[in-house]
Protein backbone atom coordinates (compact mmCIF):
# COMPACT_ATOMS: atom_id res chain seq x y z
CA UNK A 1 0.00 0.00 0.00
CA UNK A 2 2.80 2.42 0.85
CA UNK A 3 4.34 2.23 -2.63
CA UNK A 4 1.13 3.62 -4.15
CA UNK A 5 1.29 6.66 -1.87
CA UNK A 6 5.00 7.23 -2.45
CA UNK A 7 4.29 7.04 -6.18
CA UNK A 8 1.86 9.94 -5.68
CA UNK A 9 4.64 11.86 -3.88
CA UNK A 10 6.94 11.15 -6.82
CA UNK A 11 4.30 12.42 -9.27
CA UNK A 12 3.96 15.65 -7.25
CA UNK A 13 7.74 16.08 -7.44
CA UNK A 14 7.73 15.50 -11.22
CA UNK A 15 4.85 17.91 -11.83
CA UNK A 16 6.45 20.51 -9.54
CA UNK A 17 9.84 20.32 -11.22
CA UNK A 18 8.37 20.28 -14.74
CA UNK A 19 6.21 23.35 -14.11
CA UNK A 20 9.12 25.22 -12.52
CA UNK A 21 11.35 24.50 -15.51
CA UNK A 22 8.54 25.53 -17.86
CA UNK A 23 8.12 28.79 -15.92
CA UNK A 24 11.85 29.49 -16.11
CA UNK A 25 11.90 28.79 -19.84
CA UNK A 26 8.78 30.78 -20.73
CA UNK A 27 8.69 33.70 -18.28
CA UNK A 28 10.93 36.65 -17.57
CA UNK A 29 11.75 37.10 -13.89
CA UNK A 30 9.43 39.48 -12.04
CA UNK A 31 7.42 40.36 -15.17
CA UNK A 32 3.82 39.17 -14.74
CA UNK A 33 1.97 37.37 -17.49
CA UNK A 34 -1.70 38.06 -16.74
CA UNK A 35 -3.99 35.12 -17.44
CA UNK A 36 -7.06 36.27 -15.51
CA UNK A 37 -7.87 39.51 -13.67
CA UNK A 38 -6.78 37.85 -10.41
CA UNK A 39 -4.18 35.37 -11.67
CA UNK A 40 -0.71 35.99 -13.08
CA UNK A 41 2.25 33.82 -13.85
CA UNK A 42 5.25 35.68 -12.45
CA UNK A 43 8.66 34.03 -12.19
CA UNK A 44 10.15 34.74 -8.77
CA UNK A 45 12.81 33.25 -6.54
CA UNK A 46 12.63 32.67 -2.81
CA UNK A 47 15.72 31.92 -0.70
CA UNK A 48 13.58 31.59 2.42
CA UNK A 49 10.48 29.63 3.32
CA UNK A 50 6.78 30.51 3.24
CA UNK A 51 6.14 34.24 2.80
CA UNK A 52 9.93 34.69 2.25
CA UNK A 53 10.63 33.85 5.89
CA UNK A 54 14.41 34.12 6.47
CA UNK A 55 15.07 35.05 2.83
CA UNK A 56 17.21 37.99 3.93
CA UNK A 57 19.74 35.78 5.73
CA UNK A 58 23.29 35.03 4.59
CA UNK A 59 22.66 31.57 3.11
CA UNK A 60 22.57 29.24 6.09
CA UNK A 61 18.78 28.99 5.68
CA UNK A 62 19.25 27.01 2.45
CA UNK A 63 20.78 24.08 4.31
CA UNK A 64 18.45 24.48 7.28
CA UNK A 65 15.37 24.14 5.04
CA UNK A 66 16.88 21.21 3.11
CA UNK A 67 17.62 19.42 6.38
CA UNK A 68 14.18 20.26 7.74
CA UNK A 69 12.51 18.90 4.58
CA UNK A 70 14.49 15.65 4.82
CA UNK A 71 13.67 15.19 8.51
CA UNK A 72 9.97 15.94 7.95
CA UNK A 73 9.94 13.54 4.99
CA UNK A 74 11.52 10.75 7.06
CA UNK A 75 9.00 11.26 9.86
CA UNK A 76 6.06 11.35 7.44
CA UNK A 77 7.23 8.19 5.65
CA UNK A 78 7.44 6.48 9.03
CA UNK A 79 3.90 7.62 9.77
CA UNK A 80 2.74 6.51 6.33
CA UNK A 81 4.16 3.03 6.95
CA UNK A 82 2.09 2.65 10.14
CA UNK A 83 -1.24 3.72 8.68
CA UNK A 84 -4.16 1.33 8.60
CA UNK A 85 -5.79 0.61 5.22
CA UNK A 86 -8.89 2.66 6.15
CA UNK A 87 -6.75 5.79 6.71
CA UNK A 88 -6.61 6.64 3.01
CA UNK A 89 -7.21 10.36 3.51
CA UNK A 90 -4.28 10.61 5.90
CA UNK A 91 -2.14 8.68 3.41
CA UNK A 92 -3.19 11.09 0.66
CA UNK A 93 -2.34 14.08 2.86
CA UNK A 94 1.07 12.70 3.86
CA UNK A 95 1.91 11.86 0.24
CA UNK A 96 1.13 15.38 -0.93
CA UNK A 97 3.16 16.94 1.88
CA UNK A 98 6.12 14.63 1.19
CA UNK A 99 6.05 15.43 -2.52
CA UNK A 100 5.82 19.16 -1.87
CA UNK A 101 8.58 19.18 0.73
CA UNK A 102 10.94 17.26 -1.54
CA UNK A 103 10.03 19.36 -4.58
CA UNK A 104 11.13 22.53 -2.85
CA UNK A 105 14.16 20.79 -1.28
CA UNK A 106 15.33 19.86 -4.79
CA UNK A 107 15.21 23.54 -5.77
CA UNK A 108 17.22 24.52 -2.72
CA UNK A 109 19.83 21.84 -3.40
CA UNK A 110 20.17 22.60 -7.12
CA UNK A 111 19.66 26.37 -7.22
CA UNK A 112 19.96 27.65 -3.65
CA UNK A 113 16.43 29.02 -3.86
CA UNK A 114 12.87 27.96 -4.62
CA UNK A 115 11.29 28.81 -7.96
CA UNK A 116 7.81 30.34 -7.59
CA UNK A 117 5.53 31.43 -10.40
CA UNK A 118 1.84 31.27 -9.42
CA UNK A 119 0.66 34.71 -8.37
CA UNK A 120 -2.86 35.40 -7.11
CA UNK A 121 -4.10 38.92 -6.42
CA UNK A 122 -7.14 41.08 -5.92
CA UNK A 123 -6.78 44.64 -7.15
CA UNK A 124 -3.60 45.89 -5.42
CA UNK A 125 -3.50 43.06 -2.84
CA UNK A 126 -1.09 40.28 -3.80
CA UNK A 127 -0.68 36.86 -2.22
CA UNK A 128 2.97 35.76 -2.16
CA UNK A 129 3.96 33.78 -5.25
CA UNK A 130 3.95 30.01 -4.88
CA UNK A 131 4.40 26.80 -6.89
CA UNK A 132 3.00 23.28 -7.29
CA UNK A 133 5.01 21.99 -4.30
CA UNK A 134 3.57 24.71 -2.06
CA UNK A 135 0.09 23.87 -3.34
CA UNK A 136 0.59 20.16 -2.60
CA UNK A 137 1.72 20.93 0.95
CA UNK A 138 -1.26 23.22 1.52
CA UNK A 139 -3.77 20.74 0.10
CA UNK A 140 -2.15 17.97 2.15
CA UNK A 141 -2.55 19.96 5.37
CA UNK A 142 -6.19 20.77 4.53
CA UNK A 143 -6.92 17.08 3.81
CA UNK A 144 -5.22 16.10 7.08
CA UNK A 145 -7.34 18.59 9.04
CA UNK A 146 -10.47 17.38 7.22
CA UNK A 147 -9.63 13.83 8.23
CA UNK A 148 -8.73 14.72 11.81
CA UNK A 149 -11.86 16.71 12.53
CA UNK A 150 -14.50 15.01 10.38
CA UNK A 151 -13.47 11.51 9.38
CA UNK A 152 -11.26 10.17 12.19
CA UNK A 153 -13.94 10.54 14.90
CA UNK A 154 -16.35 8.46 12.79
CA UNK A 155 -13.66 5.91 11.98
CA UNK A 156 -12.67 5.49 15.63
CA UNK A 157 -16.21 5.33 16.97
CA UNK A 158 -17.58 6.89 20.15
CA UNK A 159 -15.03 8.17 22.59
CA UNK A 160 -14.32 6.25 25.73
CA UNK A 161 -15.63 8.94 28.03
CA UNK A 162 -16.41 7.65 31.49
CA UNK A 163 -20.11 7.95 32.31
CA UNK A 164 -21.17 9.29 35.70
Amino acid sequence: MMSRWLFLSFMVILLDQATKQFAEAMLTAYEPLTLLPFFDLTLMYNKGAAFSFLSDQSGWQRWFFVLLALIVTAVLIGWLRRLKPQERWVALALSLIIGGALGNAIDRLLFGQVIDFIHIHYQQYYWPAFNVADSAITIGVVVMLFDAFLLAPKREGPSSVTKK
